[in-house]
């Protein structure tokens, strides 16, 4: 995961476009150089974030973002534009020729710190269809963290994969309650169960624990670990990046 810096317009964006390309692409390289499989970009220093839409200097910035790191960087590729905005990024992705996108809200409804926000799940993948970019996968968070799900409590975690495979998603995401904490081993599992697709970590996975959740998932996002002293907000380290990959590969092996 690269974190791109607050991006114009947003509260905390001090920096300009140029300088925010160059840092994004700086910790590419080094995810790269540290054998990653895949980098994903997204606009999280942009708090707060508004819900389900982003403006157009957003949208412009991330495509200038992303534009550059396709020229960069050979391995997949991938966006979310927070909060919600899963059209913008689907477009940006199409644009800069990603390999796929992060989406939220995709079956159900959840409480999200930014208020209410309804599937879009029936018009995500209409709007994919509509631009030609149906190469493009999207990944979806099933009971996103961050966010209230007592609207659909009685629906399990298990159940909601399910109805978001049946609503064509290319692969679920599970995380924790929050940015940088692991999730429930029990609900990883019962996800991998009940559906077909792939089945990805999103949130506080780090070299302590990989190796309890190396068997029940099909891959992992790894953000806040990578980064100086385990924080997200900081630029990515190399060293973490090395010996958490040295570990990955130790369980490719066996």
């Amino acid at each position: 995961m690269v974190h791109v810096a607050a991006l114009p317009g947003t509260p905390k964006n001090s920096q300009s476009v140029e300088t925010i390309v160059a840092e994004a692409i700086s910790d590419a390289k080094i995810l790269e150089q540290g054998g990653v499989d895949a980098i994903m970009i997204e606009n999280m220093h942009d708090r707060p974030y508004l819900n389900r839409t982003v403006g157009p200097e957003v949208v412009a910035t991330m495509t200038a973002v992303a534009c550059e790191l396709r020229k960069t960087i050979s391995v997949p590729l991938g966006i979310q534009i927070l909060a919600g905005a899963n059209k913008e990024a689907l477009a940006v992705a199409q644009a800069a020729g990603f390999d796929f996108i992060r989406a939220e809200g995709f079956v159900f409804g959840h409480l999200a710190d930014e208020g209410m926000m309804n599937s879009d799940a029936g018009e995500l993948l209409r709007y994919r269809k509509q631009i030609g970019a149906e190469h493009i996968q999207i990944f979806t968070d099933v009971k996103k963290k961050h966010s209230s799900h007592a609207i659909s409590a009685d629906i399990s975690i298990a159940e909601t994969a399910k109805a978001a495979e049946f609503f064509l998603i290319d692969g679920v995401i599970v995380t924790g309650n929050a940015t940088g904490e692991k999730a429930s081993l029990d609900e990883v599992k019962a996800v991998k169960n009940s559906v077909n697709v792939p089945v990805l970590l999103g949130s506080g996975i780090d070299e302590k624990n990989i190796r309890n959740y190396w068997e029940h998932a099909d891959g992992f996002i790894i953000g806040s670990s990578f980064k100086k002293e385990g924080n997200w907000e900081n630029t990515v380290d190399a060293n973490r990046v090395k010996e958490f990959m040295s570990i990955v590969n130790q369980l490719r092996k066996q």
